[in-house]
């Protein structure tokens, strides 16, 4: 999973960071809104965090510029004001919740969850043998883990995000490798390494078009 978080405080953006990232997901930080409506690749992420109160572009106007581009991922306001009028303009703004400071992180992760598996199960099934935790970040072979790295991970998680479909390579690689610049080379061995560690291959390679993982329900 890949969280933007836009937040001017550097402790809750560190606690934010090291939290999430050690369970597997990344987490891209700005501190301003203008500088991320500039460079943010708003498609590749699964969830907003915005504070409210940031230089330049504050949360309400960075999101609301970002659903004017019918960008519909969902999004979380993290903020100290608690005024009912404040909470208002961020539902305006187009917020799917609202989480005052301080705040629990586990709770957080809650929320962050429900709202991005809400429309979807959890627990995919990939095949007979296989499948995948989308909260947890896990693949299991018969209910027994497969050890995977982060970008094995996150390519089996941005294929069956899109079951079914093709997965242009350009947006794997703008997922799997962040901000990196690769070449389809790169990805096609990170395939193949991948396929080294499954028993059965799920991934399907569409030529000229991408991946995909099939829908077999």
């Amino acid at each position: 999973m890949k969280i933007l978080l836009l937040e001017d405080d550097d402790f809750i953006c560190e606690q934010i960071k090291t939290y999430f990232e050690l369970n597997d997901h990344f987490v891209d930080v700005y501190h301003d809104g203008e500088a991320l409506l500039e460079n943010a690749l708003l498609d590749n992420f699964d969830i907003f965090l915005f504070d409210i109160n940031t230089p330049k572009k504050n949360g309400l106007e960075t999101l609301a510029e970002i659903r004017k581009t019918n960008t519909a991922t969902p999004s979380i306001f993290l903020t100290a004001l608690s005024d009912i009028e404040f909470v208002k303009k961020g539902y305006n703004a187009g917020c799917n919740d609202y989480v005052r400071k301080p705040f629990n992180i586990e709770e957080l992760e809650l929320r962050i969850m429900q709202l991005v598996h809400k429309n979807s199960q959890n627990i995919i099934k990939i095949d007979r043998n296989y499948n995948f935790d989308m909260s947890h970040m896990e693949l299991a072979f018969d209910d027994i883990p497969v050890s995977l790295n982060v970008q094995e991970k996150n390519l089996i998680y941005i294929l069956l995000k899109n079951k079914g479909t093709v997965v242009p390579p350009e947006t794997i690689k703008d997922y799997v490798w962040e901000d990196k610049s690769v070449c389809d080379n790169t990805l096609r061995t990170k395939i193949k390494k991948l396929r080294s560690k499954l028993k059965n291959n799920f991934i399907q390679n569409v030529r000229n078009l991408g991946y995909k993982i099939a829908d077999n329900d």
